[in-house]
This record gives structure tokens, C-alpha cells and sequence, in this order.
């Protein structure tokens, strides 16, 4: 822990732009908190606030609600205009991608599921994505068991399950809601606990319409945005699809 007693804002805000530069915090990282840095740098919190809204107007580092501050960096945008992965996305801005699996089996999924399924058996797939190394979404997967059932877990990790199933793809119904990050999230993503996240529930259905996924993913609200393409005006200005939750 660096011990540096007196120093002024600009000096702070030197040293923490020399540690960003040097990869100590990748982008969208999250920095130590105003706390944490007013006892390494031996500075006042209003010192160490004044440091950091000058790295902000350079465009270096950013703040959200409930997160705290973190290294600006590019936004993980998906487009919800068509079925696709998150992988080519990435991969068609020119950002790497990477995923690792957390969990592989076959198990009895919950009522929930299996109400959406029809099947009392499941492929159960977790894993992390990755963009540019840093952690970005928690995905769990559930497959009908006599689809994956030839499924293996290196090409679960290669490959997505739209290019390893042998059937044909109808479409998808996908809903999106806030929460709070859980303590397992929160350790999966690098983010605090309780802090907030964008959770995406996708169905996805064969070509006869019935459903053979359902995906649950998990972002960090500040790395995530999502668009829509609204070909047509309409009467109201309000979002389409729009569901209230009681």
C-alpha cells in the first residue's frame, strides 16, 4: 500500500493515471473506493473527490450510483433487433471474447423451467463472458436433456448453442429487467454486492414454436446498454412491450 502524506490533488490524480495507464485497472474496472484511496494517499476525502472529477473531465475514469468510481471504457452494446450471441457482437466490433464455464451437468431444473421446457431433465450450462478480458455477464443456460445430451462441456465453452444444436431455429422472446447483484454475481463480475445489474431472460423456440432454451444473463448496469431499432413510428412515445411488475 503506497503511504504518501500531503500530497495534493494533482499529484493523486498523476499517480492514479500512471496506474491506469499501467493496467493496474483495466476498463471498466472498478477503482478502490474514495475511502480506500483517502488512506493510501493520506488525503482527505475532498482532496481525493477533487482527484478523481479531474480524471473524469479528462475522460478517464467514470461514476455511477452504487458502484462507485471505475475506469471509463467502450459500453457492451446489444442490439435486440434479431436472434444473435453475444460472441458475434462483440466480435463484429472488434472486441475480444471469451467465455468460461462454471457449470456443466444434467440436473432437474426448477419448476419454473420445466413448466417452459416440458422436460423434467436439463442441460444446466453457467459460465462468464468476457470482452477484452474483463468480465461482463453471468450466463446460465438450460437445454431440454435429450438435445445437449451429446453436448460436451469444451464445446459448450467454443461454441454457442445455436451453432451445436441440430435443429431449426424459430425466434425468441426476450425480457429485461433491474436488480440488485447477489453475493455470487457480484464476486463473478467484480462488482459490489447490491450494486445495480441488467438481468435478460431469453426463450428461445424451434421452428414449430416450441421452446428448447431458456438463457438467463446477468450485466453490470454501467458496462451494459441495449438498443432497439423502431422501424415505424406510433401513436405513443412510450417504449413497446412494456410490462409493469407488481
Amino acid at each position: 500500500m503506497r503511504q504518501v502524506r500531503t500530497i495534493r490533488y494533482r499529484d493523486i490524480a498523476a499517480d492514479l493515471r500512471e496506474r491506469v495507464a499501467g493496467d493496474e485497472f483495466a476498463a471498466g474496472r472498478l477503482l478502490p473506493s474514495e475511502s480506500e484511496l483517502s488512506a493510501t494517499y493520506s488525503a482527505s476525502r475532498v482532496t481525493i473527490r477533487k482527484a478523481l472529477e479531474a480524471l473524469r473531465a479528462e475522460g478517464l475514469v467514470d461514476s455511477r450510483q452504487g458502484f462507485g468510481w471505475f475506469v471509463a471504457g467502450s459500453t457492451v452494446r446489444q442490439a435486440l433487433a434479431h436472434l444473435g450471441t453475444i460472441e458475434a457482437q462483440l466480435e463484429a466490433e472488434g472486441r475480444a471474447s471469451e467465455r468460461k464455464i462454471l457449470d456443466f451437468a444434467f440436473v432437474r431444473p426448477p419448476s419454473r423451467v420445466r413448466a417452459t421446457l416440458g422436460v423434467d431433465k436439463a442441460l444446466k450450462v453457467t459460465r462468464v463472458n468476457l470482452a477484452d478480458g474483463e468480465p461482463f455477464a453471468r450466463v446460465t443456460v438450460w437445454c431440454p436433456e435429450e438435445l445437449g445430451a451429446d453436448l460436451s462441456r469444451s464445446q459448450v465453452q467454443d461454441r454457442s448453442f445455436y451453432e451445436l444444436l441440430p435443429v431449426e431455429f424459430g425466434g425468441a422472446t426476450q425480457t429485461i429487467g433491474a436488480d440488485a447483484a447477489n453475493a455470487t454475481d457480484a464476486a463473478l463480475l467484480q462488482i459490489p454486492v447490491g450494486s445495480p445489474v441488467l438481468v435478460c431472460e431469453r426463450v428461445t423456440t424451434d421452428a414449430a414454436g416450441t421452446a428448447i432454451l431458456i438463457g438467463e444473463y446477468v450485466f453490470p448496469a454501467h458496462r451494459t446498454e441495449f438498443t432497439v431499432d423502431l422501424a415505424h413510428p406510433e401513436a405513443s412515445i412510450g417504449p413497446s412491450g412494456l410490462r409493469l411488475v407488481e
